[in-house]
């Protein structure tokens, strides 16, 4: 009697989702927490300021309402909540040891990162088009890319993201874990969850792959034939300066699609065909995907934009006067009040 209720109890645990999780972080690297929790802090922390910048210079200068700022505040956004999504969390791993994550906060953030990072996809895609119209049809560029034209396209590309991840965590509860809840990363990254099930994960696998593939393939493909067409417009020009401006103007662009796909590739063929590497070397690949375009992106756009570089730079003079003219007016007040107390003392 004893051994059967204990059997049954042991098969409805089997079936219990796990109530939480716990984060490993990078094992192998303890010993390096400290420094790397100081470089993913100042990382994490330009991140933040650099997006919240970009969308409050495009927010507050008129000029800047063009098709190709609309996209770049969409991408910032999105790369706000990237960032958001998995960096405080693997912050609190390396600097407090917190590696407990309540499930439905595992869930919540595997559906966020994932469905985000095929949205910046879907806006570098967007962007790429952008570029294209600009230099192949610069005449209809406005009349092309009007606000509700790039409206539709954000809509599109947030619900081709949500339509495609939102059934993710539903797959993941279906599945018994036999008590296992230690993920072997710093974030609940989708296959490193599903690697804890204690029952065939084939169609999680297949369907992980599949949207991986196919919609970064995709875009991927489409962003290339865009700059196919558009090298062949540029190297039809007829002057070297020409063509130059022409292909600086997607400089900013080509580093936002290095800084997204190039992590993205290296990571994913790490892990299919490094059998040999060691798994931290897997998990810091995964953090630089998530980290590196939020950080990279307002860099490289504030440094090659014109106007996005003359309104930081006034911005920081202001302030600078500012702050210059509150310190002049408070030593004058200063010596004003020590030129009164040294005259009552005279008297």
């Amino acid at each position: 009697m004893t051994m059967s209720y204990a059997v049954m109890s042991q098969q409805n645990y089997t079936q219990l989702f796990p109530t939480q999780f716990f984060l490993l972080g990078i094992p192998g690297l303890e010993h390096l927490y400290l420094y790397l929790a100081f470089v993913f802090t100042m990382v994490y922390v330009t991140s933040v300021i650099g997006n919240f910048t970009l969308l409050f210079i495009i927010r507050t200068d008129r000029s800047l309402h063009e098709p190709m700022y609309f996209f770049l505040c969409m991408l910032s956004s999105i790369d706000l909540v990237l960032c958001n999504s998995t960096t405080p969390k693997m912050l609190g791993i390396l600097w407090l040891n917190s590696h407990e994550i309540y499930s439905e906060a595992c869930l919540t953030q595997m559906f966020f990162l994932h469905s985000f990072a095929i949205m910046e996809s879907a806006l570098l895609l967007a962007m790429a088009f952008d570029r294209y119209v600009a230099i192949c049809n610069p005449l209809r560029y406005t009349s092309i890319l009007t606000k509700c034209l790039i409206a539709h396209i954000g809509v599109l590309a947030f619900s081709r993201a949500v339509a495609l991840m939102l059934p993710l965590p539903f797959f993941i509860k279906r599945l018994p874990f036999c008590s296992a809840n230690v993920i072997h990363h710093s974030y609940c990254e989708h296959m490193a969850v599903v690697k804890l099930a204690c029952a065939d994960t084939t169609f999680n696998n297949i369907y992980g792959i599949v949207v991986a593939f196919f919609i970064g393939g995709l875009d991927m493909a489409f962003i290339i034939c865009s700059y196919v067409l558009i090298l062949r417009a540029v190297f039809q020009l007829a002057s070297t300066e020409a063509r130059t401006k022409a292909l600086g103007t997607c400089a900013s662009h080509i580093c936002a699609i290095l800084s997204f796909y190039v992590p993205a590739i290296l990571s994913s063929v790490v892990h299919r065909f490094g059998t040999n590497v060691p798994n931290h070397i897997h998990i810091l690949l995964a953090n630089v995907y998530m980290m590196l375009p939020p950080l990279i992106n307002p860099i490289v756009y504030g440094v090659k934009t014109k106007q996005i570089r003359t309104r930081v730079k006034s911005f920081f003079s202001l302030h600078f006067i500012i702050s210059t003219n509150i310190s002049s007016d408070a030593a004058k007040a200063d010596s004003v009040q020590q030129s009164h107390r040294n005259g009552r003392q005279h008297r």
